[in-house]
């Protein structure tokens, strides 16, 4: 068994052996450090050469850099500034539509009160006696009987122009029939004070009593004991 042993190893069947020398492990350690910056060093080289050939390690490209974030920074500022212009303007058109409809309200109002004005006045002008009377005179005596009430209006009027103030009192006074039977009653206000220089108007509403029917409404101006002006409409059944 030894022998086999023996001529296997001394034969060519025999394994092979590698042989090696005994490198210190500090001399490795400092070659591969070498080789390693070896490395680097090709690495670093190839990044700058890269650089240059791209371009990107020129000063003019870093000052164009610049310039250009400044330009986008201003035409940032132009921007908000446009924006808020635009805002404002319409913030003033939104103001300006407003005041137009008001403006708009405004002037059908003002319209609406010189239509009134100008009837009122017709009205008035209708009522002046045409021979120029400086007397005192009661216009404009009207009177309707709305469901158990009768409403009335009465117009006094000094057509003088510079007239003095007149001092007195109204009496108006309804008259009919009562259940068939004649009947009279001034109203339950009546009379009332008149202090004016041209004209005073007034008017009221009455309750009637029941089966009440009004044929004649009249209107007396007095002065102290003095009358004035009378003036009496009649109604219809």
């Amino acid at each position: 068994m030894r022998w086999k042993l023996l001529r296997r190893r001394l034969t060519i069947s025999a394994p092979e052996v590698a042989v090696r020398s005994a490198t210190p492990w500090p001399l490795r350690w400092a070659g591969a450090a070498l080789g390693l910056g070896f490395c680097a060093a090709i690495s670093l080289w190839a990044f700058e050469k890269g650089k240059d050939l791209a371009g990107l390690d020129n000063g003019g490209i870093h000052e164009e850099l610049v310039a250009l974030r400044d330009e986008v920074g201003r035409l940032k500022q132009e921007r908000d500034k446009a924006q808020s212009a635009v805002n404002t303007s319409g913030s003033l058109i939104t103001a300006e539509r407003a005041a137009q409809e008001r403006l708009a309200v405004q002037i059908r109002t003002l319209e609406a009160e010189n239509r009134a004005l100008r009837d009122q006045l017709g009205f008035f002008e209708k009522l002046m006696p045409a021979g120029g009377a400086e007397s005192l005179a009661i216009r404009g005596l009207q009177a309707e009987v709305l469901g158990g009430q009768l409403r009335w209006q009465v117009l006094v009027m000094q057509p003088a122009k510079h007239a003095s103030e007149f001092k007195g009192k109204l009496h108006v006074t309804v008259a009919g029939t009562l259940a068939g039977k004649p009947w009279t009653m001034d109203l339950p206000d009546s009379p009332h004070d008149l202090r004016f220089r041209q004209f005073r108007r007034l008017e009221g509403m009455v309750d009637l009593p029941e089966q009440a029917v009004v044929q004649n409404v009249s209107a007396k101006v007095v002065e102290g004991s003095a009358t004035r002006a009378v003036q009496s409409i009649k109604l219809g059944a």
